[in-house]
């Protein structure tokens, strides 16, 4: 039997659609109030800022009664088969908390610290694993990030990257787009003088399904600031990017 969803109006007279009903369930509630604050809302976005108290628990039983019509629809007895009888929830519990927790929380807090030393040599911090999933079948995307730096003004921890990279990459995406919004992050944080960032993944919805391909993989980079205008240091960089991998090879 579906469950009831709790729901209670944060006062929007509409469902989103102009015809001046309210919202029926908690996921239109937020859709209406994003779509009034003129806010995007597309795979790779991060609502958190728009989400109010309690949302999120009334969301994860929404999902999990979608979840659990999809089930049915695909023709499994999830009344009666025990491997499937709390998948809804499970479901539920890893789309808003785990591998796409990077749309609906906010960004891990990351402090910054002033550049003391004026520090300007470049440095890499990698592999990071990244995982995601591809926006188009919703399937994983399991991969290594490098980041590489040339201190500005402030800079930051070295595990602040990992955890800026897991909260960015926990969200439906293309790669091509995944690595301009790290790099976006990245510089607010930190204002680098230089930044380069290489994205090494393997998608299954090629490896898995499709052409089913297992050893394809797709490789792509962004150089911002120095390492744009300066072909020394990003040359620099890869190279430093090419010594890690060896190293860990070895």
């Amino acid at each position: 039997m579906t469950s009831t969803v709790p729901f209670v109006s944060n006062g929007a007279a509409t469902n989103g659609n102009g015809n001046g009903q309210l919202p029926s369930s908690i996921s239109e509630a937020i859709r209406a109030r994003l779509t009034e604050a003129g806010v995007s809302f597309l795979a790779n976005d991060n609502i958190a800022e728009h989400l109010q108290p309690g949302d999120l628990v009334q969301l994860e039983r929404e999902v999990a009664d979608r979840v659990r019509d999809l089930l049915r629809t695909l023709v499994i007895d999830i009344d009666n088969d025990h491997n499937t009888h709390e998948t809804a929830e499970r479901v539920a519990r890893m789309y808003l908390h785990e591998v796409f927790k990077g749309r609906y929380h906010h960004q891990p807090k990351v402090a910054s610290f002033p550049n003391v030393k004026q520090l300007d040599e470049i440095y890499t911090v990698g592999p990071i694993t990244v995982r995601s999933a591809c926006s188009h079948h919703l399937v994983p995307i399991m991969g290594n990030c490098w980041i590489g730096i040339k201190p500005g003004a402030r800079v930051i921890g070295l595990s602040k990257f990992t955890r800026v990279a897991d909260w960015v990459f926990s969200r439906p995406h293309i790669q091509e787009e995944a690595v301009m919004i790290l790099a976006d992050e990245i510089e607010k944080l930190c204002e680098p003088q230089g930044l380069g960032i290489i994205i090494k993944a393997q998608h299954y919805c090629m490896k898995w399904r499709g052409v089913k391909e297992p050893q394809t993989s797709m490789v792509n980079s962004v150089v911002r600031g120095d390492f744009r205008h300066d072909p020394s240091l990003k040359q620099e960089f890869f190279e430093l990017v090419r010594q890690q991998e060896a190293l860990l090879s070895s």
